[in-house]
C-alpha cells in the first residue's frame, strides 16, 4: 500500500499540511492515539487492561508515546506488560523503538512500518507471529532473549544497520526472504519450521553459529558480502539449500550437522570453505558453483556423494574430503589444485585442467585445527578409486596412491604425460593358467567380458565397450608415461597390453596378426622369460635327440694318408672319409657317449658357434637350424629379464 492509497481501517481525521493522518482511530474517537488531546488520550488509556488487543496501524509513534500506551497493560508486581494481539502496521516511528518485558498473547505486527532509528526488542514473548515484513529501519534491529511461538516475518525488510536476531526459539517458520541489512547475527536461534532467507542481502558478515533449523533452511540466492559462519549449526530433517548464493568471504561449517542433503548449486564463494568436524548424513552438492579465492575446502566427511560437477575453481585450492564419491565431471580448474581424499570414488570425466592437479589417496584420517582426529562414520573402504578420466587433458594430472582398477581412460588426451606416483593399483586378469598375470585397464576387462565371459569384469550400465583398435593407443600412451618416469618394469605391462590389443585388432592385416601371435607364443612379446626359456629348453632337447638319433655319425671318421715314393721324394695325400650315418635300433643310438657329444653341439649352437664335431648331413642341417633358433630364444629370455629389472 502506498501513502496515497486509502488505508483498510478507520482513518484519523487529523490534517497535517493538508494531508490526512493515516493512523487508526483510537477506540471510539475520531483521531489516532498520537493526535488525541491529553484528556482524550488519558480517557482512552484508562479503558485498557492487561491482555487487551492493540490496533494502532499507521499511527505516528515516539518511544514516550509507546511507553505511555503500554503502561496500563503492565502487571504492577512483575512490571511486565500483557498484550493480546498488537497491530502496528505502517506506523511511523521517530527515533529508536524499544520493546522490553512484554508478553503478547497473540501476534505482534510492524509490517511496512518506518523506523527513524533502531528497533530493540528484549525479554519479549510473542504467542503468535512476529511481523516486521516490508518495514524500513534506519538503525539496528536487535531481538534478545525473545521467544516467538508462531512465525517470524521479515519479508523484504530493509535494515540499514545490524540485525541481531537472538531469539531463543521460533515456534514455526522464519521468513527473511528479500531482506537487506548490514551485519546479521542469528547465533543460537532455534527455528521449529522452515527458515527461508531466499534473496536476502547482507552487506557485512552473517553468523548462524549454534543455530538449529528443525525443518531445514533455504539460503537460495542469498548475498553475503563478508564471511558466513555456521559453526555448530544443526540442520534437521529438511535440506540446507545454498543454491545461487553469493558469499564474499569464508564459509565456516565447523562441527555443523546436516541430516539431509546440503546443496550449493550455482553458488559463488569468495573465501575458504571449512567443514572441520562437520557431520553430513547425506550428500553435498556444489554443481556449477564458482570458487573465486577459495584456498581450502574441508576437511569434509560425508558418507554420500560430494558433487563438484561443472564447478569452477578460479584460484589455487586444496580439497580434503572423506566421502563415498567425489564427482568432478566437467569441473574447471583455472589454477593449481590438490585433492587429498579418503574412501572416495573420484570421477574426473571431461574435467578441464589448466594447471597441475594432483589426486592423492590419504592413508591417515584428517585432524581438526586442535589436532583431534575427525571421525568418519559410515565409511568403510579407505581406498581412493579413480573411476574415470575420460575427456581429460592428462598433461597436468598426477595420480598418487589411488586405485585404478575401474578407471576409464578411453577418450582422455595426452595420457603419455600422465604421472602415476606411489602405489597405483590396476586390475588383473582372472586367475588361471590361461591368462598371464599383468596389470590391465578396466576397458580391456569390458571387452574381454563380451568374448570370454566369466572372470572378466563387464562394463557398467551406460558405459560403451571399446574395441582393441581403440585400446592399443591408450596402452601405448600409458607405457610412454611410465617410461618417461623411468619406470621401465611398470611400463612392461602396458606394452604387453598394447601388443595384445594389436593382436586382436581385426582391422590389422592377417600377416601382422600372425607375426604377433608367433611373438606372443614364443616369449609373450619379449616380456615372459619363462615362456622363452621353456621354448629354448624344448628346442635344445629336440636338437639333442635329433643329434643322437641322426646327426652324429656311426663313428668319428679317421683321416687316411696315401702317397708314392720316388727316389728321395715322398708325396702323401690325406683324406677324411665322409661321416657314416648311424645304423641299428634307435635305442642303441641313445648312449652316454652320443648324449655327451650331442649336448656339446647344442651348447655351442646356443651361443652361435660351430661345435667342430663331425656330423651327418642331417646333423649339419639340424645344427644350422639350432644356431639360428636357439640364440634367438635365449635373446628373448634375456630381453624379458631386462625389461623387468631395468630402471
Amino acid at each position: 500500500m502506498t501513502g496515497t492509497d486509502a488505508p483498510a481501517w478507520q482513518q484519523c481525521g487529523h490534517l497535517d499540511a493538508g494531508e490526512r493522518c493515516r493512523g487508526h482511530r483510537a477506540g471510539s474517537y475520531t483521531a489516532c492515539l498520537a493526535h488525541l488531546d491529553s484528556a482524550e488520550r488519558a480517557a482512552y488509556l484508562a479503558t485498557l487492561t492487561p491482555g487487551a488487543d492493540l490496533d494502532h496501524r499507521g499511527t505516528p509513534f515516539t518511544q514516550s508515546l509507546l511507553d505511555e500506551l503500554l503502561a496500563p497493560l503492565r502487571d504492577p508486581g512483575s512490571g511486565r506488560a500483557r498484550v493480546g494481539g498488537a497491530s502496528f502496521d505502517e506506523v511511523r516511528f521517530t527515533g529508536d523503538a524499544e520493546l522490553q518485558g512484554i508478553d503478547f498473547g497473540g501476534f505482534c505486527s510492524f509490517s511496512s512500518a518506518v523506523f527513524g532509528g533502531g528497533v530493540y526488542v528484549h525479554d519479549v514473548h510473542v504467542g503468535g507471529d512476529f511481523r516486521l515484513g516490508a518495514a524500513q529501519v534506519a538503525g539496528d534491529v536487535w531481538l534478545d532473549d525473545t521467544d516467538v511461538d508462531g512465525d517470524a516475518w521479515f519479508y523484504e525488510t530493509r535494515i540499514k544497520g545490524t540485525l541481531r536476531f537472538h531469539v531463543r526459539e521460533v515456534g514455526r517458520g522464519a521468513m527473511f526472504k528479500g531482506m537487506t541489512c548490514g551485519d546479521a547475527y542469528f547465533s543460537g536461534v532455534r527455528t521449529c519450521g522452515v527458515a527461508s532467507f531466499e534473496g536476502a542481502v547482507v552487506d557485512g558478515e552473517a553468523a548462524f553459529d549454534g543455530a538449529v533449523f528443525e525443518e531445514g533452511a533455504d539460503f537460495q540466492r542469498v548475498r553475503i558480502a563478508g564471511r558466513a559462519c555456521f559453526d555448530g549449526a544443526r540442520f534437521h530433517r529438511g535440506a540446507a539449500g545454498f543454491g545461487g548464493a553469493d558469499i564474499g568471504g569464508d564459509v565456516l561449517f565447523a562441527e555443523a550437522r546436516f541430516a539431509a542433503e546440503a546443496t550449493f548449486d550455482g553458488a559463488a564463494i569468495g573465501g575458504d570453505l571449512s567443514f572441520s568436524g562437520a557431520r553430513l548424513e547425506a550428500g553435498v552438492g556444489f554443481r556449477r558453483a564458482v570458487f573465486r579465492r577459495t584456498a581450502r575446502i574441508g576437511p569434509l566427511v560425508c558418507p554420500g556423494r560430494v558433487d563438484f560437477s561443472d564447478a569452477v575453481f578460479e584460484a589455487a585450492v586444496t580439497l580434503e574430503a572423506a566421502a563415498r564419491e567425489v564427482r568432478c565431471r566437467r569441473t574447471r580448474w583455472a589454477s593449481t589444485a590438490a585433492l587429498r581424499l579418503r574412501y572416495a570414488g573420484v570421477d574426473l570425466s571431461d574435467a578441464v585442467l589448466e594447471f597441475p592437479m594432483s589426486v592423492v589417496g590419504r592413508p591417515r584420517p584428517f585432524v581438526s585445527p586442535e589436532g583431534e582426529v575427525i571421525a568418519e562414520p559410515g565409511l568403510v573402504d579407505s581406498r581412493v578409486r579413480v573411476t574415470s578420466v575420460k575427456g581429460v587433458d592428462a598433461a597436468h594430472l598426477v595420480l598418487a596412491d589411488v586405485d585404478l582398477t575401474g578407471c576409464l581412460f578411453v577418450e582422455a588426451v595426452h595420457l603419455d604425460q600422465l604421472r602415476l606416483e606411489g602405489r597405483c593399483l590396476l586390475s588383473s586378469p582372472p586367475v588361471g593358467l590361461r591368462w598371464t598375470r599383468r596389470r590391465t585397464l578396466a576397458e580391456e576387462h569390458h571387452w574381454r567380458a563380451t568374448r570370454y565371459g566369466d572372470g572378466w569384469t563387464s562394463a557398467p550400465p551406460g558405459v560403451e565397450t571399446p574395441e582393441p583398435a581403440v585400446l592399443a593407443p591408450v596402452y601405448r600412451q600409458l607405457r610412454k608415461a611410465l617410461e618417461d618416469g623411468r619406470n621401465e618394469p611398470g611400463a612392461a605391462d602396458f606394452y604387453y597390453g598394447e601388443m595384445e590389443m594389436r593382436r586382436h585388432d581385426t582391422a590389422a592385416s592377417r600377416g601382422e596378426r600372425t607375426l604377433l601371435r608367433l611373438y606372443w607364443a614364443l616369449s609373450g612379446y619379449g616380456l615372459r622369460a619363462g615362456r622363452a626359456l621353456t621354448w629354448l629348453i624344448l628346442a635344445m632337447t629336440a636338437t639333442v635327440l635329433a643329434m643322437m638319433l641322426w646327426g652324429l655319425p656311426r663313428a668319428d671318421p679317421e683321416p687316411v694318408s696315401a702317397g708314392t715314393v720316388d727316389g728321395r721324394r715322398v708325396t702323401l695325400t690325406t683324406k677324411k672319409p665322409e661321416p657314416v650315418n648311424p645304423e641299428g635300433p634307435y635305442a642303441k643310438r641313445l648312449s652316454t657317449a652320443r648324449f655327451e657329444k650331442s649336448v656339446r653341439v647344442v651348447a655351442n649352437s646356443v651361443i652361435f658357434r660351430a661345435s667342430g664335431q663331425d656330423l651327418t648331413t642331417i646333423g649339419t642341417y639340424v645344427e644350422m637350424t639350432a644356431r639360428l633358433v636357439e640364440p634367438a630364444l635365449l635373446g628373448l629370455a634375456v630381453l624379458a629379464v631386462r625389461s623387468r629389472v631395468k630402471r
